[in-house]
């Protein structure tokens, strides 16, 4: 991939994250029914609303840009996504259970770390709006990742006192 410029790298940045958020939407549903563990599950099911609204903040960002809104596909993500198909058909029950949370978390550290950088970037280009609707994104990230820490943080706790 070759980029000519900062500005280019920012909204190729913001292409992949539509994609990651897209892609996203449909995977927390699965994760959220996927789940024996109801706290976990409804963890998902939360995210999943909030992510349908980070999908459309990313289309104000890219309004922001003066962008028309494009995915771009992320193949980190769908490697990710890949990965965790492979292994929910092979699997169930609380190991299924426990993978669906580090999943989760391993995907809320990727966007913290893609949102944080390109909110910085955004904020140096002198993109103030996109790098405030990006910031606040990066917020509702860190925020799912702490809520699903304490979750698979309860889980571990309990299978650990039922063995």
């Amino acid at each position: 991939m070759t980029t000519d410029s900062i500005e280019q790298l920012l909204v190729e940045g913001v292409q992949e994250l539509y994609y990651t958020e897209q892609q996203l939407v449909d995977a927390l549903d699965q994760l959220a029914d996927q789940t024996g563990t109801e706290s976990v599950s409804q963890a998902f099911s939360k995210h999943r609303g909030e992510t349908q609204q980070q999908v459309d903040r990313l289309e104000q960002v890219f309004e922001a840009l003066g962008e028309e809104p494009e995915a771009r596909e992320d193949i980190v993500v769908t490697a990710m996504i890949d990965e965790h198909d492979q292994f929910a058909g092979e699997n169930d029950g609380e190991v299924l259970d426990r993978y669906n949370m580090a999943v989760g978390q391993k995907t809320e550290h990727y966007e913290i770390a893609a949102y944080g950088n390109l909110a910085s970037l955004a904020e140096k280009a002198g993109h103030d709006e996109a790098a405030d609707l990006l910031v606040e994104t990066l917020r509702e990230e860190q925020e799912a990742l702490e809520q699903l820490t304490d979750a698979s943080e309860q889980f571990d706790t309990q299978q650990i006192a039922g063995d």
